[in-house]
């Protein structure tokens, strides 16, 4: 047998070991729904399985575990009581569990419903990606914020805003503002966001699954970011802090800091009322798709009844059989 004939059996023997399957291992969402957002439950399904891939390699996983179950929970439910009036959504990653409130319009950081649902999604995944040992909040959400794609203007404007307003945090207290209002929890995320994406900007894009893998190991968070990137995370945290105070504090103060102050804040507020109305145009047309969608269960039921209805019920005044 020629070199060529045995490189041409080994590959053929390699294919029938594995086969190909073209679809990527993503992770399995069983959805749960009342009939009346159904709706929004087929929205869900329908995700794209290569938004979810993504996240996979977002967090370093090659097996993305049981399935992920996904409760709609409408307003006024056990579940939508749990949380303040403003969160549309959350995951118990340690029960592989998220809960949605599709009637409530998403807040930030996510801008629709298969954002939240992405960055749900990957509350779990990252909480799988480091075997369920405790990470930090703020790393919790800046790393979700990602996997959402949340991040763009809106979220620099809001970085700007509490930079501008705010003194410098440190990651120990960022963790502690998101038990807070709404406010303060919107800087968090802002602040977060950031932080994580610059990790990724200046150590990689693997440096988040090494870190969450360290963990998984056993390391303390610290321990493993310090593997992960080269440095303490007190080193890069001073480091990010002395660059954001640098670019939104004192350069707008160097160059006429009263207008570039007011234009950032304008800016801002009109990226904020802008989200709103987006979020407002999406709430009509999930109603009125919910109602398309109860008109037409009405209109099988009325059918149902009619094709169901006694002869004998079905002269007209006449007499007269009525068809």
């Amino acid at each position: 047998m020629t070199l060529a004939r045995a490189a041409a059996a080994a590959f053929l023997c390699l294919l029938l070991a594995f086969p190909f399957s073209g679809r990527a291992v993503v992770p399995e969402l069983v959805v749960e729904a009342p009939p009346a957002l159904s709706a929004a439950a087929d929205r869900v399904r329908g995700i794209d399985p290569g938004q979810l891939a993504s996240t996979m390699r977002l967090v370093g996983l090659t097996e993305p575990g049981p399935p992920i179950r996904v409760i709609l929970a409408p307003e006024g439910s056990g579940p939508a009581t749990l949380v303040a009036p403003w969160i549309s959504g959350y995951a118990l990653s340690d029960q592989g569990l998220i809960v949605l409130l599709p009637q409530r319009v998403p807040t930030y950081p996510d801008s629709s419903l298969d954002d939240l649902v992405r960055h749900e999604v990957a509350h779990v995944l990252i909480a799988r990606a480091a075997g369920g040992r405790p990470l930090p909040r703020w790393f919790h959400e800046g790393m979700a914020m990602i996997a959402g794609g949340s991040w763009g203007f809106e979220d620099r404007s809001r970085l700007t805003l509490a930079l501008l307003t705010d003194r410098p945090v440190s990651l120990e207290e960022l963790d502690q503002r998101f038990a807070r209002g709404q406010g303060e929890v919107n800087r968090s995320y802002a602040i977060a966001g950031a932080f994580v994406r610059e990790l990724f900007d200046r150590y990689g894009q693997e440096a988040a699954p090494r870190l969450l893998a360290g963990v998984a190991r056993g390391l303390s968070f610290d321990e493993a970011f310090r593997e992960a990137t080269g440095i303490p995370l007190a080193e890069a945290e001073s480091s990010f802090w002395s660059r954001q105070t640098f670019w939104y504090r004192w350069v707008p103060v160097l160059t006429s800091s009263v207008t570039l102050w007011l234009l950032i804040t304008l800016l801002a507020l009109w990226a904020i009322r802008r989200r709103r109305e987006r979020d407002a145009a999406r709430r009509r047309v999930w109603d009125e798709e919910e109602e398309r969608a109860r008109q037409a269960a009405s209109a099988r039921e009325l059918a149902e009844d009619r094709q169901e209805e006694d002869p004998e019920e079905r002269r007209d005044e006449t007499g007269e059989w009525v068809n």
